[in-house]
């Protein structure tokens, strides 16, 4: 696992996390039951079936625990099931420490511009699809149908959004073939005056090493979005925004027209998930 991956060049996942968090808090118990057992981190790695990098991300505060890495190191180190107990800070914690700043900036935008080559993005997802791909995480899954709303409120207005996905993303199973066909439907059906989705076809393009997102905000200031393997970073500095705009429109230079777009996702509805 490559840890710190930065499509876009833009930073280190390595920064400064505040050390009070609930978050933080729980990754300095995992230590202290580690250290008491008498476990390295590569031997806790090896015992657990989890990454060393991940527990050490975990354990700085950088990265959050699942409820399956917390069973695992309650099993392992013998601590009663204290550390899945501890869990519990998460169902105040909706959403990642490290995406509340990009929400914030999703919510206040006038125009927001994605591209996704691996999923459908989480604004456009359905129930079922996003259930999938959040593993059953019920909280996850009730803040993302959430956050939706920001594509039907009526006051302010909703934001344009310009969306662009590699064709792989169609014929990628998540969840069942009705799952699919109904998140494929579902594509077709938002597709309005203020919401677009574009496909890149198969093949070689700009996109291929990292989803991102870029948020306008009033007054024209933009600020981006960017996907790595381990979470996702808030860009605000202007040559590396203008990096992610450069993309978007390199890929958009790829992209069908709106209306071939729609007519391939609904071919690929028909063909491959009915």
């Amino acid at each position: 696992m490559k840890v710190g991956l930065d499509p876009l060049n833009l930073g280190d996942w390595g920064t400064m996390v505040d050390q009070y968090t609930p978050q933080a808090i729980w990754g300095r118990e995992l230590r202290h039951y580690r250290q008491a057992a008498g476990l390295t981190q590569a031997q806790m790695a090896q015992k657990i079936h989890f990454s060393e990098s991940l527990i050490s991300g975990i354990e700085t505060g950088q990265l959050p625990a699942s409820p399956d890495f917390a069973q695992a190191c309650d099993t392992t180190l013998g601590t009663g099931g204290a550390l899945h107990r501890l869990l519990d800070w998460r169902r105040a914690q909706r959403f990642p420490l490290w995406f509340g700043k990009w929400r914030d900036k999703e919510q206040s935008a006038t125009v927001l511009r994605a591209y996704e080559p691996l999923l459908v993005p989480g604004l456009l997802q359905t129930e079922a699809y996003a259930r999938v791909v959040l593993r059953g995480d019920e909280i996850a899954l009730v803040a993302r149908l959430e956050r939706q709303a920001l594509l039907t409120r009526h006051d302010p207005q909703p934001p344009i959004l310009r969306c662009i996905l590699d064709e792989a993303v169609l014929s990628r199973p998540i969840g069942s073939a009705e799952d699919m066909r109904e998140q494929l439907d579902h594509l077709v059906s938002i597709v309005g005056p203020r919401l677009s989705i574009q496909i890149v076809p198969h093949g070689m393009h700009p996109g291929l090493l990292s989803g991102f997102a870029i948020a306008t905000l009033e007054g024209g200031t933009d600020v981006a979005y960017v996907d790595t393997a381990l979470r996702g970073f808030t860009v605000s500095e202007q040559d590396e925004v203008d990096q992610a705009v450069h993309r978007f429109e390199s890929i958009r230079t790829e992209a069908l027209p709106l209306s071939m777009s729609l007519d391939l996702i609904k071919r690929t509805a028909v063909e491959k998930w009915t």
